[in-house]
Order: C-alpha cells, then sequence, then structure tokens
C-alpha cells in the first residue's frame, strides 16, 4: 500500500478542496485510467483498489502508472463522541 517513508510533521493542514483538474483531459501514455469526478481525498486503501481493478482489467500485461500519492494523512473523529 502507498504510503511515505518518513514525513516532516506527523500531522498537515487540511487545507481546502480546490476542485477537478482542468488542464489535461487526455491521457500522456497508456490505454488505461482513472478520472476523478469531483473533488475528493483519496486513502491509500481507495488508490490500491483502483490499481487492482486495472491491473485485473490489463490481465496483468501492462504497465500501470499512478498519479496520485497519498502523502496527506487525514484523522476521522471516533464515533460516539
Amino acid at each position: 500500500m502507498l504510503q511515505p517513508k518518513r514525513t516532516k510533521f506527523r500531522k498537515v493542514h487540511r487545507g481546502r478542496l480546490k476542485g477537478k483538474f482542468k488542464r489535461r483531459t487526455t491521457l500522456l501514455f497508456g490505454d488505461l485510467g482513472l478520472e476523478a469526478l469531483e473533488p475528493c481525498w483519496l486513502t491509500g486503501r481507495q488508490i490500491e483498489a483502483g490499481r487492482r481493478v486495472l491491473s485485473r482489467i490489463t490481465k496483468r500485461g501492462g504497465r500501470i502508472t499512478i498519479g496520485p500519492f497519498p502523502d496527506k494523512s487525514v484523522t476521522y473523529r471516533p464515533p460516539e463522541t
């Protein structure tokens, strides 16, 4: 699963979601790709699930390149607090 080896700080500021990437709509290389339909933060598990689906579609014959990297840790409030 994707995660950074070392980070300078444990937690980062949340920031804001700026929207979809509008500049480039075609793939630079390859035949398959994933497109975000709305702005969101992707977790490492979600990226790994997408990679597994792509590897299943290509029958493990193609090369898969993953663009986003989950380097922002987002914590959630525990239930019933």
